[in-house]
């Protein structure tokens, strides 16, 4: 199975998970990456882009409507924006809340499940609700592979506690034990 695009998402706490995971790639990365993370504020000023990009070799997208997606690249859902994959780019959209959250990490992974099936990795990271849930199940439901971080090392437990709870996810660890088998599965190495 090839992964050809590699899916995250989190909530509570996730911002530092999400930096911990990707820290350890270096910008060779064959696939893109795209995170949505719950935020507690409805601006963008880019804050949070720039964070991510001072903490990572990856290159750090500012994601608008209809930006292609980028290997070795992290793509960052806008803050109050549902963010999809369509036809090999971004869609952005202000649809409805989804578990009291926009952009919400079901919206994005069904859209990847449906776009890249087998080919999306979905990971679910710390979070306070059940967000995500829904969408490891269509990617699982659709050929892709699955990973949560164990719920004894997450901040919140609940989010990926719900993504365990659906049977689906194929790999559960902790932030760096699912660093080392994201590597293993795009096939680079890990920085020390």
């Amino acid at each position: 199975m090839t992964v050809e695009l590699v899916v995250i998402g989190g909530s509570w706490g996730g911002f530092e998970a999400l930096c911990e995971l990707l820290s350890a790639l270096s910008a060779r990365a064959s696939v893109p990456f795209v995170a949505a993370l719950h935020r507690s504020h409805r601006t963008n000023d880019g804050t949070l882009e720039r964070m991510l990009a001072e903490r990572l070799q990856l290159d750090v997208v500012k994601v608008e409507d209809k930006t292609p997606l980028r290997r070795g690249c992290v793509h960052l859902a806008p803050a109050d924006y549902h963010l999809l994959i369509e036809d090999g780019s971004l869609a952005l959209s202000t649809d409805e809340l989804v578990h009291y959250s926009r952009p919400s990490i079901d919206v994005l992974f069904e859209s990847a499940a449906d776009e890249y099936e087998s080919g999306v990795l979905g990971i679910i990271l710390t979070g306070a609700n059940d967000d995500g849930a829904a969408g490891i199940r269509r990617i699982k439901a659709n050929g892709g592979l699955t990973m949560a971080q164990d719920p004894a090392t997450a901040t919140k437990p609940q989010m990926p506690q719900a993504a365990i709870d659906t049977g689906d996810v194929d790999f559960v660890g902790s932030v760096p034990s699912l660093a080392d088998k994201l590597a293993e599965l795009i096939d680079i190495e890990v920085r020390p």
